[in-house]
């Protein structure tokens, strides 16, 4: 091959990787997260960041609402079958905006807020504070665990018609992959990332 050649084809290749880079910039990825023993209890707290296509936030200002579900799981692995899972969890979190106070409002286990703006918002649904996952009674204090975490846009709770241009159109899949790390009920009463 040519130098020429050569050079075409990287500058290519750094030109796809860019386009790729800023196509997947949509999604949601985790930033943080502490859980911590309280009393006996074990208790959740994450940041994540939450980046919308063009076209959710404009469905979301024509008064579609959006459900963002945060899961966490713990799960013990056997050698003989599938892995247990010792304690599911799952939290909704509903994102409408009103047109009549230009406001987006976020709702979650009997809490409101009200934002000025889709990044605040998104801010505050990405958000999750002392969330109450593990009872340390469910807990086998002789056996190590892995837990994970993750947040993904309930595609099920959206009208109908969405839920069809949902499965055709990717910008409407939102989720962050699983977040997996070791917990050991007798380990620290504290764990972050």
């Amino acid at each position: 091959m040519s130098h020429r050649i050569k050079q075409f084809v990287l500058l290519g290749l750094m030109l796809l990787g860019i386009f790729a880079t800023t196509v997947n910039a949509e999604g949601i990825k985790i930033k943080s997260f502490e859980l911590e023993k309280v009393e006996g209890d074990w208790l959740l707290s994450a940041s994540f960041q939450i980046e919308l296509a063009p076209g959710l936030e404009d469905a979301v200002e024509k008064g579609v609402v959006l459900y963002f579900q945060t899961e966490f799981e713990l799960t013990r692995g056997r050698w003989y079958w599938f892995d247990e899972k010792s304690v599911i969890a799952q939290r909704q979190t509903r994102l409408s905006y009103q047109p009549l106070t230009q406001q987006y409002r976020i709702a979650s286990e009997g809490f409101t807020f009200s934002a000025p703006t889709i990044a605040e918002a998104l801010q505050a649904v990405g958000s999750v504070g002392g969330w109450h996952v593990i009872d340390n009674a469910q807990l086998d204090q002789s056996r190590s665990y892995q837990a994970g975490l993750r947040m993904n846009l309930d595609l099920s709770k959206l009208p109908k018609p969405f839920q069809v241009n949902a499965l055709n159109n990717r910008d409407w899949s939102v989720s962050s992959d699983w977040y997996r790390f070791p917990f050991s009920p007798t380990g620290p009463n504290l764990i972050k990332r």
